[in-house]
């Protein structure tokens, strides 16, 4: 993808990434800076949240970002999200929503009440209250591009991350609704189904080598990914390339669900 190609331009667009501090998240919002957008970095905390805020407008401008922290499991957050991010740059065009958290590593019969809870609250109702905070403006200009970043957890089962790939699989149903519901007022919903990526979110699914070999080794391309493979898709889904896609998840996973 060229940067100035303008099938994947998302020059005059703001994006705001939830999980942008570091990993899939700032992978994302590095790249549709480098095609143009203006981007909103948020996480929980605001000092990394600034550090890559500062990173991407020394390699691409000032104003090229701005930093908003959130904490999606508040609703006032994520409200605040989208209300300062229209103040300070006049609209939202495109919403990553990729913050998610996974408080439990076993099996579901050992999982408690509130760690399942969170995993939901996280991972599908903060998806659900950050994009109808977003909307409302996108309907207005009859245009727009939500992204969820699932997993392919969400087609699978696991013995130690089931909540996780049931929360997983309830974004991939969240999308498809939303892409019924608001297809009419040209807005495309769609989630990015990453594999087993190298971030600091998926350590306990990497680090240990003995874990690292099986997964490769059943992996048709013998490793796992990193996070700048994802970012190419989130900027495919929120530009004019995308403009027909709605509704779908896009797997990437160097091969595993083959």
């Amino acid at each position: 993808m060229s940067t100035s190609d303008p099938l994947f331009s998302l020059a005059g667009k703001v994006a705001i990434i939830t999980g942008s501090s570091r990993g899939i998240g700032r992978a994302i919002a590095e790249r549709m800076a480098e095609h143009g957008a203006k981007v909103v970095i948020s996480s929980r905390k605001p000092e990394p949240c600034a550090e890559v805020r500062d990173a991407i407008n020394r390699a691409h401008g000032d104003g090229a970002a701005i930093s908003i922290p959130a904490n999606i499991s508040s609703k006032a957050d994520l409200r605040h999200l989208v209300d300062e991010t229209t103040r300070q740059l006049g609209r939202v065009d495109v919403v990553v929503c990729n913050a998610a958290s996974n408080p439990y590593y076993g099996p579901l019969g050992g999982i408690e009440d509130d760690q399942f809870r969170k995993i939901l609250e996280n991972n599908v109702i903060a998806n659900h209250w950050l994009i109808n905070f977003a909307v409302p403006q996108m309907i207005e200009r009859k245009e727009g591009s939500i992204i969820i970043v699932s997993s392919i957890g969400g087609l699978r089962g696991s013995p130690v991350i089931g909540a996780y790939n049931v929360s997983k699989a309830a974004d991939f149903q969240l999308a498809r609704n939303l892409a019924v519901e608001y297809g009419p007022d040209n807005i495309r919903v769609n989630c990015i189904a990453p594999g087993l990526i190298k971030t600091d979110f998926a350590r306990a699914l990497w680090d240990d080598p003995e874990t690292l070999q099986r997964r490769t080794s059943t992996t048709p391309l013998r490793r796992i990914g990193e996070p700048d493979e994802i970012a190419g898709a989130a900027v495919f889904l929120a530009s004019k390339a995308g403009a027909f896609m709605t509704g779908q998840s896009l797997v990437i996973d160097g091969g595993v669900t083959c």
